[in-house]
């Protein structure tokens, strides 16, 4: 019965239908929920923000990137993840960004990028610390964690150094995958389906502190990224650590933020890890319910 629930909760995020089931796994108290905050224009450049009830101030704040193919996905998908990241003690937002075929390589990053910029601005007046501004990406939206935390130029673009990211994990990342022979991937990359345009280009020893998280049995997005990419930013003395989860496949990995599927891996206490060895203060409960 369990692997009937398992499978029928991964063609609900798959598929980015309703994740009715996965949600209600989640207590809802003690977490406030701002809906659909504009970061930019049209509908797909709105947010949503979980901050816990009774944070103490200066928090981490951790802005979550989705996957989806870069072809789809939604926020409103993700209160499993968002909800347990809150209320562990952070301060959460959760960004829908413009997607194929309305936008191609690069719009997505801009609004990424836009999304973070505007986390930084707002961290204050949500009771995070402004130092402890965190990444977090799954398949899709890891790409996109990772090239922000690893190629300079979108986050320049809206006035921040990628530095000042207190840290980046990423979940299944996309980064040693182009050129692709995917009809899938071929148009939202268009002429830029190129190496050039993935992680494993900009891995200079500069970025931000990374945690690499990958299931070793992901179909998806092979392990192999992780692996190359990991073994690529170490090469050039960047800070990086990366762990595989046996048995873990690519919605496993994501799925195991939610109470009911914790047990299968320690993604959530490996990001609460990370989270809080990385913080200017030891902020971060990561034994809290």
């Amino acid at each position: 019965m369990r692997r009937i629930v398992i499978s029928l909760l991964a063609s609900f995020v798959t598929a980015c239908s309703p994740s009715a089931l996965l949600n209600a796994t989640v207590p809802r108290g003690d977490v406030e929920l701002r809906r659909d905050v504009a970061f930019g224009e049209g509908p797909r450049r709105t947010l949503d923000v979980y901050r816990p009830s009774h944070a103490a101030a200066g928090v981490p704040l951790v802005v979550f990137l989705y996957g989806g193919s870069w072809k789809g996905g939604s926020k409103d998908t993700y209160p499993f993840l968002a909800r347990t990241l809150a209320a562990r003690g952070a301060v959460v937002v959760v960004p829908d960004y413009r997607v194929y075929p309305e936008v191609q390589f690069p719009a997505f990053l801009q609004d990424n990028a836009a999304a973070t910029s505007w986390a930084f601005a707002h961290a204050a007046d949500l009771g995070a610390d402004p130092r402890a501004v965190f990444l977090l990406g799954h398949s899709a939206g890891a790409y996109n964690a990772a090239m922000l935390a690893l190629d300079p130029e979108w986050l320049e673009a809206v006035g921040i150094d990628r530095r000042r990211l207190a840290g980046v994990v990423t979940l299944a990342t996309p980064a040693d995958f182009l050129p692709s022979h995917d009809p899938d991937v071929i148009p939202v990359f268009g002429p830029d389906n190129t190496p050039a345009h993935q992680p494993l280009a900009y891995a200079d020893g500069q970025n931000p502190p990374l945690l690499l998280l990958h299931g070793d049995a992901d179909t998806t997005v092979k392990p192999r990224n992780t692996a190359t990419l990991a073994a690529a930013i170490t090469q050039h003395g960047g800070p990086v650590e990366s762990k595989f989860y046996p048995g873990l496949g690519h919605i496993g990995i994501i799925t195991a933020f939610a109470p009911l599927f914790s047990g299968r891996a320690p993604v959530l206490d490996d990001v609460g890890r990370f989270i809080g060895e990385h913080l200017p203060g030891d902020k971060l409960n990561s034994n809290a319910e």
